[in-house]
């Protein structure tokens, strides 16, 4: 049986039908209940959604197999995993964003509020440059705007948010999308089956 996390909402919706294509379907994903387990013991595949920061928590863990991630899940916290193949969905960027006028004035501690600090850290340092990070859990947004910071580092998907609010991205810190993850242990003893989900998934993107 091979273990699938996938995330809750669209982007999970979308690796289901992509896997479904690659020949791993599972009928009871389309019954309309509030399960968060289904399986097809006849191919032998288990799913199960989970909050899509949990994923790679539940890959890394072992609970399962496989896994599909964002890139910035991956980036943030560096789970032991393996990166088998980029899904090509999701897409979304991850930017320094602040007001449209705004100037770095390197004399400074430049104040930088984010969900994702250990990605403003890294960025920061390899310019470095002095910050001061300010960990926030919702409305980044409105960091800049009230006095709270000078600049965030978030996911930028169209930009429409940030244009409502005054502010424009910055600097693009790297491209994010959804990734196919794998257990460490899962992928040397269920070698054959997950390599082969693997090239099934991938030819499936590539038709």
């Amino acid at each position: 049986m091979i273990n699938v996390a996938l995330p809750k909402g669209r982007l999970g919706d979308k690796a289901y039908a992509v896997l479904e294509r690659a020949g791993y379907p599972c009928p009871a994903m389309k019954e309309d209940n509030r399960k968060l387990t289904f399986e097809n013991p006849e191919i032998g595949v288990r799913y199960f959604l989970v909050r899509p920061s949990d994923v790679a928590v539940y890959v890394e863990r072992g609970a399962a197999d496989i896994g599909i991630a964002g890139k910035d899940i991956l980036l943030e916290y560096r789970p032991d995993v393996y990166e088998l193949l980029d899904l090509r969905m999701g897409k979304c960027r991850m930017c320094v964003a602040g007001p449209k006028d705004f100037r770095d004035d390197r004399s400074s501690t430049l104040r930088v509020a984010t969900k994702f600090p250990n990605i403003a850290r890294t960025y920061y340092s390899a310019c470095s440059r002095e910050i001061e990070l300010i960990h926030l859990n919702g409305s980044i947004e409105l960091a800049p705007l009230v006095g709270l910071s000078d600049v965030i580092v978030d996911i930028v998907e169209t930009g429409k948010t940030l244009i409502e609010n005054g502010l424009a991205p910055l600097e693009e810190i790297v491209p994010i999308s959804a990734r196919l993850i794998a257990n460490k242990s899962s992928y040397k003893f269920k070698a054959d089956a997950l390599r082969t989900l693997r090239a099934n998934v991938e030819g499936v993107l590539n038709s």
